[in-house]
């Protein structure tokens, strides 16, 4: 009985973290903020495209995956920012891609928003240095959802 409770409770401790795909402040689809090239292609495989470029940070190399995923490593050497535009990548309530704006602050406390049914919601301060988590709103919906580092 007892190591039938053990490997029960096991079981249901390594399954919840597996259901919360967005993680507000940290990343998504296993992809943390500060890894590596190497580890993101170790959770995700190979990326469909990468792509190298310069912006007024300069270099930056972005990881396209399946489902409207985006990986961003400004610098080019640790992850900065996570996009997805896809519905996979959820919160553990659910939260994401094509919520409203009201299921959005059920499901993540905390959450600050502005503007109309074409703002945002988000958690985190947009100063250098910091995370923030941005719920990008289209009539009123979750359109795009980013975790990253302030970089200005």
């Amino acid at each position: 009985m007892k190591v039938t409770l053990v490997l029960v409770v096991t079981f249901l401790g390594l399954a919840a973290p597996a259901q919360a795909k967005l993680v507000p402040q940290r990343g998504m689809a296993g992809v943390q903020l500060g890894m590596s090239q190497t580890q993101v292609r170790g959770v995700l495989g190979k990326p469909l495209a990468v792509l190298r470029r310069d912006n007024e940070f300069g270099p930056f190399t972005e990881y396209r995956y399946p489902f409207l995923l985006r990986i961003v490593f400004q610098g080019e050497e640790r992850v900065t920012a996570i996009e997805t535009r896809g519905r996979k990548e959820r919160t553990a309530r659910g939260a994401g891609v094509g919520s409203s704006r009201s299921e959005l602050r059920r499901a993540v406390p905390g959450l600050r928003c502005e503007g109309g049914p074409g703002g945002h919601c988000f958690l985190g301060a947009f100063l250098p240095g910091r995370r923030v988590t941005d719920f990008s709103l289209r009539n009123g919906r979750v359109s795009r959802v980013v975790v990253g580092f302030v970089i200005d």
